[in-house]
């Protein structure tokens, strides 16, 4: 019985997933490579694949490629809380990994925001059942950060180790594309599209004690926001033209629209 090509590598594919070489959200070899393995043209490793996609088992981006599909990670922007708690709530496994940890010389960002020279500067990737999901640094000002350790800010979040109470943070959130460092760091290909969000953190008397940078996977991450009820506007609550500025993060990013949270306590 004749057998098709594009279907016999689609089913090979399919057990490779099936055994869990790729996890969730992982990226695939390249249709190249994939053609390479299989002794196929680009053509024909293009139909497997859409194959699998038809089925719900992978997907791609423009720009990025072929990767298993995964349901996107999705972070609340109604209250202030961290990502890890909402992975717990869903049942996904959440862990972090600290890469670097240090009092330095204030940016000049985290210097304007928190108003510090000295700051305590922390640097992690986030995963999410073993997967990365996140790049972080966060800067603290040296007088609250004083007593924090490495392995501290390893198992806990700065919202529950601060020594003051916090009254709610801004996030801005824009469209980048990843940098080599973003791209090794969370397993993604240089010039895929990614996240990169700001947040400032307030104590509930109004002082900056918190300054962190995020950058998220595009096609891994949703950010969510409960609209209230509004008789006058179907704008979304908290959208603000950004008027020609970019996200202040590092690396290429696009003008972005920023969604400010006033957060919950």
């Amino acid at each position: 019985m004749r057998t098709i090509r594009y279907r016999e590598i689609a089913d090979a594919i399919r057990l490779r997933l099936d055994a869990g070489e790729f996890a969730a959200g992982r990226l695939l070899p390249s249709e190249a490579e994939l053609g390479a393995a299989y002794e196929a043209s680009r053509v024909t490793i293009r139909r497997s694949l859409e194959v699998l996609r038809d089925e719900g088992l992978v997907d791609s981006r423009q720009g990025f490629g072929w990767f298993v599909a995964a349901d996107p990670l999705q972070q609340s922007l109604a209250r202030l809380g961290t990502i890890e708690h909402q992975l717990v709530d869903s049942g996904r496994e959440s862990d972090r990994q600290v890469l670097e940890f240090g009092f330095v010389d204030a940016p000049a960002r985290a210097r304007a925001v928190l108003g510090a020279a000295t700051v305590l500067e922390v640097r992690r990737r986030n995963l999410a059942d073993g997967e990365p999901f996140a790049l972080v640094t966060v800067w603290c000002p040296d007088d609250l950060g004083a007593e924090l350790s490495r392995a501290a800010v390893e198992r806990r979040s700065f919202l529950e180790l601060l020594p003051v109470e916090l009254g709610g943070a801004t996030q801005s959130i824009g469209a980048a594309v990843a940098d080599a460092d973003d791209a090794s760091q969370l397993n993604v290909p240089e010039g895929s599209p990614v996240l990169r969000c700001e947040r400032v953190t307030r104590s509930t008397d109004g002082r900056a004690v918190l300054l962190s940078q995020h950058v998220f996977p595009a096609h891994l991450t949703e950010f969510v926001v409960d609209l209230p009820h509004s008789s006058t506007s179907m704008a979304p609550s908290g959208l603000r033209l950004v008027d020609g500025r970019t996200v202040r993060s590092t690396g290429a990013a696009a003008p972005a629209i920023d969604a400010a949270t006033a957060a919950d306590r």
